[in-house]
């Protein structure tokens, strides 16, 4: 029998698939990539056509054509490009040699574009739009049954890259296979280059890496014999969380991971389950930053609410706005209501019942470290934990001061107040969070060493586990943070949001309406952040017009308006706390190293009651023109009275 020089057998059946599934990997992305060239450019002496790379249907896309010969004409206003597309004459004002051209496609078509004496048609194949939501639901319906994150993350990823590679013109195997690497050199691998990821990704290192030294030099012990004065039980020792959460209301972030590292170790002791720890955090961070006046949201939330009023020509404060829209703020205000509720009568229900009970029934047991690092010679010393976290917590709001400055000038003629929060919101948050964490563990290791807790070797390698224990969240945020990424590509935000708006509404219900839509929105997307940005351009108009055009007068019009300014706000903070694949909702579980899907699964029942008391007596009777001290109490009453109502008693619940 003949064989090759190299000892490989060409005959063998499992060589000829190895070589030709190779062979596709290697060439198969270059022939598509080649036939999409051509598509782009079938006149390369005439004008250049570029198409975007992802076409959605009903989704408006732009064809920019460099003009490179006689095509272009000249009028009042400069050169201009008429184009035909189709039987549609579109003009095209021309800058630099390019012009631009927004088409919106509906199903499979022939698009034949007429320039002068340039023609070419483009076969048209856009992703159905309904197709977006399948990466979303898909990913967060696998989370929830089979309570794994990892596989349901890239399953959702390998769904969204496969029908894009698809309706690219790839077949079905061939849009699979080239789908699987376009998880990890497109969607994670621009998800790792936003510098807003980076930062985040980076802080919770630190934050990591410092919270695992102050455990290790025994500060964190000390912390707890110091907080055990005041949280001396399951009730007190949620009851301090749930203060510590809303006195850190600057920054979302920076709530979440160190409220969550802090009380960790105190609420382990007191047989708090890491769940009712989690749902507390994630319930006070958001909602609190959301509402409060200096925080790292406001600068965001007034763009979205002065680009409204600009739009449509109100003579109208962003902020007074912004202020007036707080009386509609029910959801925030109810999160942080129903928490304070459930720890005052020690009652649960649904799954944080059953994990309640379990914590109770565990066995008794010191604080252990969890690096493993021995701790014999450590000295229970509480300003050693204290003070890098009180470093971290005013080192932010210096960097939110020190980043605001630099882009806002004091205004003298408004008020102290006003100031503040318009350079709070003006500041660079990451950069701020970055400054801070990096400070804690100069502190931290500082007072390490200078105590003679531990040597430099031991806090470095200290520092260097901190950092480990951050990779396995590090890596679900980045594949969420994918997921976010298709989503925005194939537009599932302008899915979800046209199927509700088509509703013909009275205008009173349009505030629970845009609720319910945020909070879809948010869910798919897990961005609350995303969702504002998507729906105040679009809500805000809308609600306007449609309040004047029913015939509402201005006072009640601008009612409608502000019911519609928080309820972006509030269905956004909703949508975020149940979704599996939000960020804060990964960090919440990460600070209080509590299994995510345990954590959402959870908080998932508390969520929802509170956001369905909330639309129902709270947004409704409030945009018929109800008073919020009736429908703010008569809300936390229900609430009060379904606790009471539906809740258990948890076992030596204090």
């Amino acid at each position: 029998m003949l064989r090759s020089t190299s000892g490989i057998d060409p005959r063998k059946p499992a060589v000829i698939i190895f070589l030709t599934l190779a062979l596709i990997f290697l060439t198969g992305p270059l022939l598509v990539a080649e036939e999409h060239d051509s598509l782009l450019f079938p006149h390369r002496n005439s004008l250049k056509v570029d198409f975007e790379d992802i076409i959605v249907q009903h989704v408006a896309t732009t064809i920019q054509f460099t003009v490179t010969g006689e095509e272009s004409q000249t009028g009042d206003r400069g050169k201009y490009l008429p184009v035909m597309l189709n039987d549609s004459l579109v003009i095209a004002e021309i800058i630099n040699n390019k012009a631009e051209v927004r088409y919106v496609p509906g199903g499979d078509q022939t698009l034949v574009i007429v320039s002068g004496d340039f023609r070419m048609s483009r076969k048209l194949s856009p992703v159905p739009l309904w197709m977006s939501i399948l990466p979303p639901l898909i990913a967060i319906m696998m989370a929830l049954i089979f309570r794994e994150v990892f596989s349901a993350l890239f399953v959702g990823l390998l769904i969204g890259t496969s029908v894009i590679m698809y309706y690219q013109g790839m077949g079905f195997f061939l849009a699979v296979f080239n789908g699987i690497f376009a998880i990890i050199d497109t969607y994670v691998l621009e998800s790792l280059l936003d510098s807003s990821h980076q930062s985040i990704s980076v802080f919770s290192m630190m934050i990591g890496a410092m919270v695992t030294l102050i455990s290790d030099n025994g500060g964190m012990k000390g912390v707890v014999n110091k907080l055990s004065a005041f949280a001396g039980n399951a009730r007190s020792g949620q009851l301090t969380t749930w203060l510590l959460g809303i006195a850190i209301f600057f920054d979302d972030y920076a709530n979440t991971l160190v409220v969550g590292n802090t009380m960790r170790p105190v609420t382990d002791k007191l047989k708090i389950s890491r769940e009712k720890l989690s749902y507390i955090v994630d319930s006070t961070a958001a909602p609190v930053a959301a509402i409060a006046f200096v925080t790292t949201w406001i600068g965001a939330e007034l763009s979205y609410i002065q680009d409204g009023i600009k739009t449509l020509g109100l003579n109208e404060s962003a902020y007074t706005v912004f202020l007036n829209s707080l009386s509609y703020s029910f959801y925030p205000v109810l999160t942080l209501i129903f928490i304070f509720i459930l720890i005052m009568t020690g009652r649960d229900f649904g799954p944080m019942f059953r994990a309640e009970v379990r914590a109770r029934r565990s066995q008794d047991g010191d604080i252990e470290n969890e690096t493993g690092v021995p701790d014999k010679k450590a000295s229970q010393r509480w300003y050693n934990a204290a003070l890098p976290v009180f470093v971290v917590i005013g080192g932010t709001i210096t960097g939110l001061v020190i980043t605001g400055l630099e882009t806002t000038v004091w205004d003298k003629g408004a008020g102290i107040s006003r100031n503040i929060s318009t350079i709070i919101g003006n500041s660079d948050s990451f950069r701020a969070l970055l400054w801070s964490s990096l400070a804690g563990i100069i502190v931290a290791v500082l007072l390490t060493l200078t105590q003679r807790l531990m040597t430099l070797r031991e806090s470095m390698e200290s520092l260097v586990s901190g950092f480990k224990t951050m990779v396995t969240a590090i890596l679900i945020l980045v594949m969420a943070w994918g997921i976010a990424l298709i989503t925005k590509d194939l537009h599932t935000a302008d899915f979800i949001s046209g199927l509700l708006t088509s509703l013909n509404l009275t205008p009173y219900l349009i505030p629970a309406i845009t609720f319910i839509l945020a909070a879809f929105v948010s869910f798919s997307t897990g961005s609350s952040w995303g969702t504002m940005a998507i729906l105040y351009p679009l809500l805000l108009p809308s609600a306007w017009l449609i309040a004047r055009e029913t015939g509402l007068d201005y006072d009640r019009s601008m009612s409608i308006f502000h019911n519609v300014v928080s309820a972006v706000l509030a269905g956004s903070v909703l949508g975020d706390h149940c979704s599996p694949i939000s960020d804060t909702t990964i960090l919440s579980s990460l600070a209080s190293s509590c299994n995510h899907i345990d954590h959402v699964r959870t908080q998932l029942p508390y969520a929802l009651t509170v956001g369905t008391v909330a639309v129902f007596v709270g947004t409704i009777p409030s945009a018929y023109g109800a008073p919020f001290y009736v429908t703010l109490p008569l809300s936390a009453a229900i609430l009060y009275l379904a606790v009471v109502i539906v809740g258990k008693k948890t076992i030596l619940s204090g």
